[in-house]
């Protein structure tokens, strides 16, 4: 809503230099605004699943997040001006679903500015480690120990490492 307003083009006007998101603040908009109903109406009568409606919906928005942000990002080198979306919570314990849905959110999307938030679950930090070294820009969400801090620091690390490794 608040890409098709103005309001978050105001808020970067006055300062905002990066933006957050995540399924429920994106279903919360889909639901109580108007603003989305041609759009999911659309992709329904095209015979688009629910879900896929919905995702469609999110990258749409992102990709206008970032192209918004994309003068922060470029005014400092790739600082600040991001656009941050977490992929479906239901795959926080699944490893390869979390790695794809990482994936396929980078390449729909498409932009450098983007950020992917994966969950520090267990089954996350692997998914953290192989998106690192695939080159993915990530961020990190539901961090609630130094423990599970350590372990996502030892995947970002390794994960590096695995990038220089394939050059």
């Amino acid at each position: 809503m608040m890409l098709r307003d103005g309001s978050l083009a105001g808020l970067v006007s006055r300062g905002v230099r990066g933006v957050t998101a995540n399924p429920t603040i994106f279903a919360k908009a889909i639901e109580s605004s108007d603003c989305y109903d041609p759009a999911f109406e659309r992709l329904a009568r095209a015979g688009s699943p629910v879900r896929d409606a919905y995702w469609s919906l999110v990258c749409q928005d992102l990709t206008e997040a970032c192209h918004l942000l994309r003068p922060i990002f470029d005014s400092c080198d790739g600082c600040d001006g991001f656009a941050s979306v977490e992929v479906a919570p239901e795959l926080a314990h699944d490893t390869a679903a979390t790695i794809d849905a990482a994936r396929d959110l980078h390449t729909r999307i498409g932009e450098a500015n983007l950020l992917v938030k994966i969950p520090a679950t267990s089954e996350g930090v692997p998914a953290i480690r192989a998106t690192i070294g695939e080159g993915y820009s990530i961020n990190i969400t539901l961090l609630f120990s130094l423990v599970r801090y350590q372990q996502v620091i030892d995947a970002y690390l390794s994960g590096l490492e695995d990038l220089a490794a394939r050059g």
